[in-house]
């Protein structure tokens, strides 16, 4: 570029990546699936008030939304929700469809022409009736799906069951009308996978304190002519065995992925298919969620890796992986298979999440659908680092080193960047390396982002895994620190101008870090958990009510450790400013904890903001929500770092 290239400050240089552009593209498609020929998919609408909508693309190769606004096809069972649909041809040829809209919570039925009919009824009681993981049964009238029930107005008054609903709508106001297939004996169900023959039943549960991703029992059951289920029993997995889905190959075999060796790895009737040291699964924190979809011919299709996911086809003979030709370096935990296609959502650093096929006969993959369409020039895009650090007694923490990029603009040669550590939510999670506009937005004016998977992550094991059992608070604060401090000791990071963000667990990885140590010059606090005792004592909803148990430790037989570690009973050591941000209808981490966290910070002058947004859960869906959330962040950044990025509205700081 020669005499075009600019010598700016970091964090002054000009970029078409604005916030509405990174909200546009917030969120990725969902859920495929196919009815007949055709695939079909969730997809997010930031700008129509953060819904999700069905995809379809047709025969031709056109994609057509299937559900006008305000409908929004999203489930809340868990809160996480899981798979909201299921479709098929009718017998009038044309496809039927059910689905769970949000608003309500209700299961309909939908044929394209017509109006959707809801199948399910209304409940009052607590957070009413909730539905997941549909599959339709046209042979017997019905679909089978997990049905959430709440029995009382507490967050932890639940019941969850697999139930048989009528297709007809005659329990559309009739509660008695829904068949229970199951008893509640475990806390928690997956949805049913039926064999070929019809005559066997599968599904995952578990029971607190345990999440899915510590331990899960695959159960399996007969099926009588009438559909009911008949002898349940266990045949796999336990306390600390992790099945993380289960599914029926066409002759019958029960493929499940279990980490009983401490990797997630694919097995046939109990027998292992392919062992190896990476993931054939992962975290089951939305039920449905796919990382493997058996082939009629027999193969496996897979979603595999270590650290990292690739699309592949497995021979369960011979245990070889063959891997889908393409950019894609990630792919996340959807899958479908029809005849020998094969539809899962991959992405790259270069490009978002988008719908590809994969013909395994030809060997050929293609985007179907939500295909990337670089909205700038993709010099912008930052070009990230894969990086292992190593932090306290010498363990590995791996990162995404994101430093400042921009074509037209250099920063004075004795200046140093700013950076912003990223922690992921989960924490049982980690941070894919995917094309991100939000951390565009933030490189491309030159402020460094690095992502850290933190020891808890997912992706390298479960010994990688279990590193955060009882340690939550300590391990992930001290290797993000960690990740921080080498970045600037190497000279790749400002020391100076270090920053912390994270939202749910990574707001409270946040706020902890501010806490406990001096590294960080500001931090971003999203949707936070803050108060540990509160947490655990019944201030979020159940699927994670205990889950501090193993994070933290027992409460009944540890309180003074979370005390110890909660950023809101030790809001008086907090001496850098901060932006927090909540949003009112969060359930999981709810406007208490923050109210709390801040009465503890009256009188004390840290600079600070608060803001809280109307119509807003857990995870920001509206555009204009992530608009002034990164609009205010990079703002924050702008004033503690003494930065000048053109057009951004100042955020005012109280003390």
């Amino acid at each position: 570029m020669g005499d075009d290239v600019q010598t700016l400050p970091y964090g002054s240089w000009p970029s078409p990546i604005d916030a509405a552009l990174a909200a546009a593209h917030d969120g990725h498609p969902e859920w495929v699936g196919f009815v007949g020929d055709e695939a079909w998919w969730t997809e997010p609408r930031p700008t129509e008030g953060g819904r999700r909508t069905l995809v379809r693309r047709r025969a031709d190769g056109s994609e057509e939304p299937v559900l006008p606004a305000p409908w929004n096809v999203r489930s809340r069972v868990i809160e996480y929700g899981g798979q909201p649909w299921a479709g098929t041809m009718g017998d009038d040829g044309r496809p039927l469809v059910v689905f769970v809209n949000f608003a309500d919570q209700r299961l309909y039925r939908y044929e394209p022409g017509g109006d959707p009919r809801p199948l399910t009824p209304v409940s009052l009681v607590g957070g009413g009736l909730r539905w997941a993981d549909p599959v339709l049964r046209l042979d017997l009238g019905e679909v089978w799906c997990v049905l959430e029930e709440f029995t009382g107005d507490g967050p932890t008054d639940v019941r969850r069951v697999l139930a048989a609903v009528p297709l007809d709508g005659s329990a559309a106001q009739d509660r008695d009308a829904v068949r229970e297939l199951t008893d509640a004996r475990q806390r928690f169900v997956t949805g049913p996978r039926i064999s070929p023959d019809g005559r066997h039943v599968a599904w995952l549960g578990w029971d607190h304190p345990r999440m899915p991703w510590d331990g899960t029992e695959l159960v399996l059951a007969s099926v009588a002519d009438d559909g009911a289920l008949r002898e349940p029993r266990t045949v796999a997995g336990g306390p600390e065995e992790s099945i993380a889905q289960v599914d029926w190959a066409q002759d019958g075999a029960l493929l499940y992925a279990s980490d009983r060796t401490g990797w997630w790895n694919l097995y046939r009737d109990g027998e292992p298919v392919c062992p190896r040291e990476e993931e054939f699964g992962g975290p089951l924190w939305k039920l449905g969620q796919r990382w493997f979809a058996p082939l009629e011919s027999g193969l496996i299709a897979v979603v595999h890796g270590r650290g990292a996911t690739a699309l592949g086809v497995l021979d369960p003979e011979t245990g070889e992986v063959v891997d889908a030709a393409g950019p894609w370096t990630e792919f996340a935990s959807t899958l479908a298979v029809h005849g020998e296609r094969v539809v899962g959502v991959g992405a790259s650093p270069r490009s978002a999440h988008e719908v590809v096929e994969l013909d395994t006969r030809t060997g050929r993959a293609r985007v179907i659908g939500a295909g990337h369409d670089d909205s700038v020039d993709p010099a912008y895009y930052p070009e990230p680092q894969i990086r292992t650090f190593t932090g306290p007694d010498g363990r590995e923490i791996h990162a995404h080193v994101y430093p400042p990029h921009h074509p037209g603009c250099v920063a004075p040669g004795d200046e140093l960047p700013p950076y912003v550590v990223w922690a992921h939510g989960g924490p049982t999670s980690r941070a894919p390396l995917v094309l991100d506009l939000s951390i565009a937005y933030f490189t491309s004016r030159g402020i460094g982002v690095a992502e850290v998977n933190y020891g808890g992550s997912t992706g390298h094991g479960r010994e990688y895994r279990n590193r955060l059992r009882e340690q939550w608070g300590v391990v992930d604060v001290e290797d993000c620190a960690a990740v921080a401090l080498a970045l600037a000791d190497e000279g790749t990071a400002d020391r100076d101008r270090l920053a912390i963000r994270g939202g749910s667990a990574g707001g409270w990885t946040a706020a902890a870090s501010l806490t406990a140590t001096d590294v960080y010059a500001c931090g971003t606090i999203v949707y936070p958990i803050l108060d540990l005792a509160g947490w655990g004592e019944g201030e979020t909803h159940d699927f994670e009510s205990q889950y501090l148990e193993t994070l933290v430790g027992p409460l009944a037989e540890v309180p003074a450790r979370y005390a110890e570690r909660s950023p809101t009973e030790h809001a008086d050591r907090i001496t850098a400013p901060f932006l927090l941000l909540q949003g009112l209808d969060d359930v999981i981490c709810p406007p208490a904890q923050c109210e709390r966290f801040l009465s503890r910070m009256e009188g004390r002058r840290v600079p600070h903001a608060y803001i809280a947004f109307e119509g807003e859960g857990h995870g920001f869906r509206r555009a204009e929500t992530m608009i002034r959330a990164l609009e205010s962040e990079l703002s924050l950044y702008a004033q503690v770092f003494v930065l000048d990025p053109p057009g951004i509205p100042t955020l005012e700081l109280t003390k």
